[in-house]
């Protein structure tokens, strides 16, 4: 029997299952038991926070023999079916490679036609940004009085490229990225059924390259049984994708707001010698700082998102900087950033919007 990935051995299969977009699940819950179902819908936000995921889920829902129903039983055909991407109702379409017109008047044609088994005839199309205006011009009929046995479901990552006719047919669903925590937990769900010893700071460290993206997390942590076996440690995670622990990410903002360039520099030294990556590691800075001008503004709004240890390193920076100070520094690092992601050195424009970020702290303490 061929191996299946987690990401698909644990693909959420009712909205219940669904990890943080409990606004999208509840809403969708009700719309199907209450039986207010829109004819077309869009499901917007970044890659793998579960728009695929959910759109099959409310297919289920809507085309399952004991339906529609909120909990769809996974054991009929239609389900089955469905769950594994080969029902005849349930037509999935990639909008990059299915983006001409040709293939949007093919299915307006078929359309017209009754499901085979199910309620509904649904159409999800993925990445529904790509299709031509041409084609979203051929929709746009269809999508405005489809027949009543016919449901639309778009996914896309950029909603901005959609032709606001079609937005405006559509009732749109904008699903998170997904908190480091519920991540995090939804991993050691996965560990325990896969009997892998996962330790918390790993999974932490997981969640947080992860940035929001469960399908990664995921993927990360399949690539880590891989490498480790079945006990996973945080210097496991760190080493394999070049991550930055995030006590070093307190110990280079606490240099650079006590201004010690040297050790500072010698820091960012180091982590580039074991290998780390730089793009990440700004990626992480500019993270923390954003989480210290929250802490500034409302010290209790991140006791869910970070531990007791960081939230106390938060305390004794939000000390050492002005607001304004930060704001600055933000836009300085955020500035260096879009300039490392293209240069051959990246490390070089690390240690300049260092040096700079400190200078500018020391001239703020001299004008004040």
């Amino acid at each position: 029997m061929s191996y299946e990935v987690f990401a698909r051995k644990y693909r959420p299969q009712t909205f219940d299952d669904l990890v943080g977009q409990a606004h999208v699940s509840r809403t969708l819950k009700n719309a199907v038991a209450q039986n207010r179902l829109a004819h077309a819908y869009l499901f917007v936000g970044p890659r793998g926070i579960g728009k695929t995921s959910t759109a099959r889920i409310l297919a289920k829902s809507l085309n399952c023999i004991k339906g529609p129903t909120v909990t769809p039983c996974g054991e009929c055909d239609n389900c089955r079916e469905i769950a594994g991407g080969n029902s005849l109702d349930v037509i999935e379409i990639d909008g990059a490679s299915n983006r001409g017109i040709d293939d949007v008047r093919e299915l307006r044609d078929n359309v017209r036609y009754a499901p085979a088994k199910g309620r509904y005839k649904i159409y999800i199309i993925d990445e529904v940004h790509m299709l031509t205006k041409e084609a979203f011009n051929a929709l746009l009929k269809t999508l405005e009085e489809p027949p009543p046995h016919v449901k639309f479901i778009f996914a896309t990552t950029e909603p901005d490229k959609v032709l606001p006719t079609i937005l405006s047919r559509c009732q749109r669903f904008d699903l998170h990225r997904i908190p480091v925590n519920l991540i995090a937990q939804h991993l050691q769900f996965i560990a325990g059924k896969e009997k892998i010893t996962l330790e918390p700071a790993a999974a932490h460290a997981i969640s947080r390259g992860a940035e929001g993206g469960l399908r990664d997390a995921e993927s990360m942590l399949d690539q880590l049984v891989a490498f480790c076996g079945e006990k996973i440690s945080e210097n496991d995670v760190l080493n394999v994708f070049g991550f930055t622990s995030e006590q070093t990410v307190v110990d280079l903002m606490g240099h650079i707001l006590r201004a010690e360039t040297p050790e500072a520099i010698d820091l960012l030294h180091q982590q580039s010698e074991s290998g780390k990556d730089m793009m990440r590691l700004m990626s992480d800075l500019i993270a923390y700082l954003r989480d210290l001008l929250v802490f500034k503004a409302k010290p209790d709004a991140l006791k869910e998102d970070v531990d007791s240890d960081v939230q106390k390193s938060l305390a004794a920076h939000a000390e050492l900087i002005a607001t304004d100070r930060l704001l600055e520094m933000i836009d300085q690092f955020a500035a260096a950033e879009g300039r490392m992601k293209w240069a051959p050195n990246k490390k070089l424009h690390f240690e300049v919007a260092i040096i700079k970020a400190i200078q500018s702290l020391g001239q703020a303490t001299l004008d004040e």
